[in-house]
């Protein structure tokens, strides 16, 4: 039904508890939304290990475009920016949160191909993390492309490899 029209008290319904119980966790029905995609985010998305730069974006990749193509996510996440561009404390929760997932599997990603010596260290993080999260997200989330083109993920990891190396 998408974040505008939830309310808590359909929350509440469909767990078979009372409103009060809802609210005793939450304070409003944005902070239960944004501990759900805190959740999601932090907790959904493994850390590859392949042993390869490439191989780890692509693993990446896979995971994530089947995360932003599930239907609760396709329907949350348009529903909340909407709702971020209205609100600042959405638009500062949601970045967060989002964020967190993003930047942890980002960076230990980053490590790892530091370690092996596929990557310069001490490069620019936020770049790398834009590098990393931004076409995918463009295409999935942004102009809401029905269906990726064949070996898309594979092009875009080989593509954000060679500019990782670049930095």
């Amino acid at each position: 039904m998408g974040y505008a029209r939830m309310s808590i008290e359909g929350i509440a319904r469909r767990a078979g508890v009372g409103k009060t119980a809802v609210y005793r966790r939450w304070r409003s029905k944005l902070h239960l939304v944004l501990d759900v995609v805190s959740e999601i985010a932090v907790m959904g998305l493994p850390v590859p290990a392949t042993g390869s730069l490439e191989d780890d974006l692509r693993m990446l990749y896979e995971v994530t475009s089947r995360a932003l193509r599930h239907p609760v996510a396709s329907q949350i996440i348009p529903d909340l920016q909407a709702e971020a561009a209205r609100n600042p404390e959405i638009a500062e929760a949601l970045q967060n949160a989002l964020q967190k997932g993003q930047e942890g599997v980002a960076s230990k990603i980053i490590s790892a191909a530091e370690q092996r010596g596929e990557l310069r260290t001490g490069f620019n993080d936020e770049l790398a993390l834009d590098l990393i999260s931004g076409p995918l997200y463009w295409r999935s989330v942004v102009i809401r492309s029905p269906k990726l083109p064949k070996g898309y993920l594979a092009a875009l990891a080989r593509a954000t490899t060679e500019a990782l190396k670049a930095l």
